[in-house]
Protein backbone atom coordinates (compact mmCIF):
# COMPACT_ATOMS: atom_id res chain seq x y z
CA UNK A 1 0.00 0.00 0.00
CA UNK A 2 1.25 3.45 -0.56
CA UNK A 3 0.91 5.49 2.10
CA UNK A 4 1.49 8.68 0.21
CA UNK A 5 -1.67 8.20 -1.60
CA UNK A 6 -3.77 6.75 0.67
CA UNK A 7 -3.05 10.12 3.22
CA UNK A 8 -3.78 12.61 0.04
CA UNK A 9 -7.02 10.68 -0.86
CA UNK A 10 -7.62 11.00 2.52
CA UNK A 11 -6.99 14.66 2.65
CA UNK A 12 -8.73 15.36 -0.86
CA UNK A 13 -11.59 13.29 0.95
CA UNK A 14 -11.88 15.95 3.95
CA UNK A 15 -11.00 19.07 1.81
CA UNK A 16 -14.54 17.97 -0.38
CA UNK A 17 -16.85 17.69 3.31
CA UNK A 18 -18.91 20.22 4.16
CA UNK A 19 -19.09 21.08 8.15
CA UNK A 20 -17.19 20.54 11.08
CA UNK A 21 -19.19 17.04 11.88
CA UNK A 22 -19.94 14.63 9.16
CA UNK A 23 -23.24 12.32 9.11
CA UNK A 24 -21.90 8.94 7.29
CA UNK A 25 -23.70 5.77 7.24
CA UNK A 26 -22.45 2.14 7.76
CA UNK A 27 -21.49 -0.35 5.55
CA UNK A 28 -21.25 -4.18 6.34
CA UNK A 29 -17.93 -5.19 7.04
CA UNK A 30 -16.61 -8.70 7.63
CA UNK A 31 -15.52 -7.90 11.54
CA UNK A 32 -18.94 -7.41 12.06
CA UNK A 33 -20.07 -3.67 11.26
CA UNK A 34 -23.38 -3.41 10.78
CA UNK A 35 -25.00 -1.73 7.46
CA UNK A 36 -27.20 1.53 7.55
CA UNK A 37 -26.56 2.56 10.96
CA UNK A 38 -26.10 7.22 10.66
CA UNK A 39 -23.09 8.20 12.63
CA UNK A 40 -22.27 12.10 12.94
CA UNK A 41 -18.22 12.04 13.65
CA UNK A 42 -15.53 14.71 12.58
CA UNK A 43 -14.30 15.45 9.11
CA UNK A 44 -11.43 13.64 9.66
CA UNK A 45 -13.35 10.57 11.05
CA UNK A 46 -15.59 10.56 7.77
CA UNK A 47 -12.67 11.10 5.62
CA UNK A 48 -10.86 7.96 6.93
CA UNK A 49 -14.09 5.66 7.20
CA UNK A 50 -14.90 6.69 3.54
CA UNK A 51 -11.76 6.07 2.27
CA UNK A 52 -11.44 2.80 4.17
CA UNK A 53 -14.72 1.59 2.85
CA UNK A 54 -16.69 1.38 6.07
CA UNK A 55 -18.74 3.95 5.51
CA UNK A 56 -20.71 5.87 3.04
CA UNK A 57 -21.36 9.57 2.29
CA UNK A 58 -25.04 10.58 3.23
CA UNK A 59 -27.88 13.44 1.56
CA UNK A 60 -27.89 16.60 3.00
CA UNK A 61 -31.49 15.88 3.41
CA UNK A 62 -30.70 12.28 5.22
CA UNK A 63 -28.49 13.99 7.68
CA UNK A 64 -30.55 17.41 8.54
CA UNK A 65 -33.01 14.05 9.25
CA UNK A 66 -30.89 12.42 11.48
CA UNK A 67 -29.66 15.07 13.72
CA UNK A 68 -33.33 16.30 14.13
CA UNK A 69 -34.12 12.70 15.37
CA UNK A 70 -31.43 13.77 17.43
CA UNK A 71 -32.27 16.63 18.68
CA UNK A 72 -35.90 15.05 19.69
CA UNK A 73 -34.57 12.38 21.45
CA UNK A 74 -32.53 14.30 23.52
CA UNK A 75 -35.65 16.65 24.17
CA UNK A 76 -37.72 13.40 25.43
CA UNK A 77 -34.51 12.09 27.59
CA UNK A 78 -34.58 15.81 29.18
CA UNK A 79 -38.09 15.86 30.18
CA UNK A 80 -38.15 12.12 31.14
CA UNK A 81 -34.76 12.72 33.43
CA UNK A 82 -36.21 16.28 34.94
CA UNK A 83 -39.74 14.69 35.44
CA UNK A 84 -38.15 11.99 37.92
CA UNK A 85 -36.12 15.33 40.04
CA UNK A 86 -37.62 15.82 43.61
CA UNK A 87 -36.81 19.52 44.12
CA UNK A 88 -38.23 20.36 47.91
CA UNK A 89 -37.13 23.40 49.98
CA UNK A 90 -35.71 23.70 53.79
CA UNK A 91 -37.86 26.06 55.35
CA UNK A 92 -36.82 27.49 59.39
CA UNK A 93 -39.00 27.28 62.02
CA UNK A 94 -39.89 31.13 61.48
CA UNK A 95 -40.44 30.83 57.44
CA UNK A 96 -42.99 28.25 58.34
CA UNK A 97 -45.00 30.46 60.85
CA UNK A 98 -44.80 32.87 58.55
CA UNK A 99 -46.69 30.92 56.03
CA UNK A 100 -48.75 29.78 58.01
CA UNK A 101 -49.73 33.39 59.09
CA UNK A 102 -52.88 34.50 57.86
CA UNK A 103 -52.25 37.59 55.30
CA UNK A 104 -53.72 41.12 55.73
CA UNK A 105 -57.80 40.99 55.68
CA UNK A 106 -58.05 37.24 55.75
CA UNK A 107 -59.49 35.13 58.76
CA UNK A 108 -57.99 31.82 59.40
CA UNK A 109 -60.67 29.03 59.46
Amino acid sequence: MDLRAYYRKLREIEQGLDGEFVVVKSRATPDGGVAGRLTEVSRAVAAKMLADGTAEATSRQEAEAHRKRLGVEKQREDKKRTSTQIQFTVLSEEDLRTLQKPARGQTRE
